[in-house]
């Protein structure tokens, strides 16, 4: 197998307002809201973990001290949790980031877009290629998490890769849309992408989530953009122009995604992960047996 460079790096976009939780993420960051007892942030540092990640990129707001908090140890939390004999509960906010990773945090003082709060990482990534995970995009995979599946497919080919899913037409206006080519080892390499076209003008029904594997150079092309749609900077024109120079893989990752950006999406993935838990499954099937009887009464 090549010997391309590792993927350390991570970079976590969390400054943005989350309005679509308002009044909830008025005081907590939207990406603190728990599905069932963790963090939507949480979920996303331990894939990236999981994948071999060792540096985790906040790039946040002055307003998101929680986040910050959260991944700090708590000795006074932990000293009590011992002194009561909670070793399970020790264990559970003892081991959020392991020994070997390390954090590092970087405010983005305007929410110019995607595209600009990845630029604001770029001292802290400097030329090597480096991961990005939105947390708003939850996935739950079968074994290995959907960065690991991307990582893997970059140790096979060197080439940055973006994770997509098949979405219905009627929604590329709220995607990143690409349309591929399949190689001869049967990979899908990226012909085009485009920010939220309409149905009409979509190259297809692929759409763009919330995970990247990027070369470096993709700083260098983001302070060329201009402001795109929504007046932001976006990321996907970025990635449009890296296209002429180098290779992208679409990859269609095998788990399940839910848009924790939507009231929906964040409900179905907090009731998903809870019928995964043995301890709330059984309650919660005879809570919605009552809750159906009794709405067709």
């Amino acid at each position: 197998m090549p010997d391309f460079p590792p993927i350390r790096k991570a970079v976590f976009p969390v400054a943005g307002l989350g309005t679509r939780f308002l009044p909830a993420t008025k005081s907590i960051p939207k990406e603190m809201l728990p599905i069932v007892d963790k963090p939507l942030i949480q979920y996303a540092v331990e894939e990236a973990v999981e994948a071999g990640i060792d540096t985790l990129i906040f790039v946040t707001s002055h307003k998101k001290q929680a986040i910050l908090d959260h991944f700090d140890p708590d000795l006074e939390l932990q000293s009590t949790l011992l002194a009561q004999g909670k070793h399970e509960l020790f264990e559970r906010i003892s081991d959020i980031i392991p020994p070997q990773v390390s954090i590092e945090y970087v405010i983005q003082e305007q929410a110019l877009g995607l595209g600009h709060a990845v630029w604001c990482a770029k001292q802290q990534v400097g030329d090597e290629p480096f991961a990005v995970l939105l947390a708003d995009d939850l996935i739950r995979a079968p074994q290995n998490g959907c960065l690991k599946q991307m990582v893997d497919e970059y140790k096979a080919t060197g080439a940055g890769v973006i994770g997509v899913e098949k979405i219905p037409a009627s929604m590329t206006d709220r995607y990143g849309i690409v349309s591929v080519e399949k190689s001869p080892d049967g990979r899908d390499y990226i012909r085009e992408i485009v920010e939220k076209p309409a149905p009409e003008l979509a190259p297809s029904n692929l759409g763009v989530v919330g995970r990247y594997i990027l070369p470096g150079e993709i700083f260098t092309l983001l302070e060329s953009v201009r402001a795109g749609v929504g007046g932001e900077i976006q990321l996907t024109d970025a990635i449009s122009a890296q296209l002429a120079t180098q290779p992208l893989l679409a990859h269609a990752f095998d788990g399940v995604r839910y848009d924790c950006g939507s009231r929906q999406g964040f409900i179905r993935a907090t009731v998903g992960y809870a019928f995964e838990d043995d301890e709330l499954r059984e309650g919660l099937l005879a809570f919605f047996n009552e809750f159906k009887d009794s709405k067709s009464r």
